[in-house]
């Protein structure tokens, strides 16, 4: 249950991301994004880490019945590299939950709703991205679901910012990560069985990237443009 969701090269990229971020938090560009969307500027480094770092565990839930599954491969989905990983006697997919794609963005994006009284606009965020992540979601063999990587963090954006500048960065969050899992992953469960993936990580390998950029792109872009907007002419 252990096992990076992405092909080396790509994991490596989004951690000099990482790096890239840490140095905007530095100089005040990327904290005063999270700060719009209502997480403290101390806790920045340390959601984008657990996410980052949760990307490896996955949390088992459920099984299903014994089948052929791939092992130890690597698969090309929209230019974006995603690994099968090596296992042995294992006559089975299990179904889990990812930490760092799923567990973390979920509570993240609860205290953010209760927090901001969005109830009603994040869920319409929500709505709409699970809509458009659902139709450009893919069953790919030995993965589990996936969907081109630089989707959620675009739609969320525009989305946001159609529903509410002014809560925008917030609800860029909230749609993106939720609109994505609901969307790409659990509305997708049925079509997991015949695509011998041995183990298909709700959060994990065909979505992370897009969930781990959505936290990072679709606020920063919010962001960007909400201070454009608010800026005296």
């Amino acid at each position: 249950m252990h096992y990076i969701p992405l092909a080396l090269p790509f994991f490596l990229m989004l951690f000099f991301l990482f790096v890239f971020l840490v140095i905007l938090v530095e100089v005040g560009i990327l904290g005063y994004a999270y700060e719009r969307i209502g997480v403290n500027r101390r806790y920045v480094f340390l959601l984008l880490f657990l996410s980052f770092i949760g990307s490896y565990v996955n949390i088992p839930v459920a099984e299903l019945p014994g089948q052929e599954v791939h092992s130890g491969k690597v698969v090309t989905f929209y230019g974006m590299q995603y690994v099968i990983p090596m296992v042995v006697d294992w006559p089975k997919t299990v179904i889990a939950v990812n930490l760092g794609g799923a567990v973390i963005p979920v509570f993240l994006s609860l205290y953010l709703m209760v927090k901001k009284g969005l109830f009603g606009r994040g869920l319409l965020g929500v709505a709409i991205v699970a809509a458009v992540s659902h139709l450009m979601a893919h069953p790919v063999p030995g993965v589990g679901i996936a969907e081109p990587t630089f989707i959620p963090p675009l739609v969320t954006a525009a989305v946001a910012l159609l529903i509410s500048r002014q809560y925008a960065p917030p609800i860029a969050y909230i749609s993106g990560s939720l609109g994505t899992l609901i969307g790409a992953d659990l509305l997708n469960l049925g079509k997991i069985r015949g695509l011998g993936a041995p183990v298909a990580s709700i959060g994990g390998a065909g979505t992370f990237d897009g969930i781990f950029l959505t936290g990072i792109v679709a606020v920063l872009l919010a962001s960007i443009v909400t201070i454009k907007k608010s800026s005296p002419s």
